[in-house]
């Protein structure tokens, strides 16, 4: 079961497509974060949602939070990936122990080996301010991140 609004995000430690560690808590009390598990690199539907995210980075940057991938994948896999679609954020790998992050946050498929398509922003507290999971096989909508985007606004 996914991690509900309002608790406290696990914090992990996963190396980027470049090879470098990156940890969630490094943003804490910076920016937010945008955490996107996404099943596999170059299949059709997680190609198109992170290009889609891709050219929508603005929205992303201009309400202060940091966009982040997150797969099974090798590096060297999310590297090629990364590199043929000009993505300009981090993926991360959750290779080893396989899907371990994902689990943590509820969303790894053990039948399938990989990650749900499931997305949770983080406020700069650590708190998990806005979440949202699609059916396996359906993408989702940047209408989606916008309206979750908005959960992190102040009231």
């Amino acid at each position: 079961m996914a991690l509900e609004n309002d608790t406290q995000a696990p914090d992990f430690e996963l190396v980027n497509q470049f090879g470098q560690p990156i940890q969630l808590s490094r943003y804490r009390g910076e920016k937010s974060v945008a955490l996107v598990f996404f099943p596999l690199a170059f299949s059709g539907i997680c190609s198109n949602e992170l290009c889609e995210l891709r050219d929508n980075l603005a929205l992303f940057e201009g309400s202060q939070v940091e966009l982040i991938g997150i797969s099974v994948d090798s590096k060297h896999t999310l590297r090629a990936w990364g590199d043929q679609e000009g993505y300009g954020f981090n993926l991360l790998a959750d290779f080893w122990p396989h899907g371990g992050v994902a689990k943590e946050y509820g969303v790894f498929l053990e039948d399938k080996g990989f990650a749900n398509r499931a997305t949770f922003l983080i406020d700069p507290s650590g708190i998990i301010r806005a979440s949202f999971i699609t059916a396996p096989g359906e993408a989702r909508q940047i209408a989606a991140y916008r309206a979750a985007l908005e959960e992190l606004q102040p009231a």
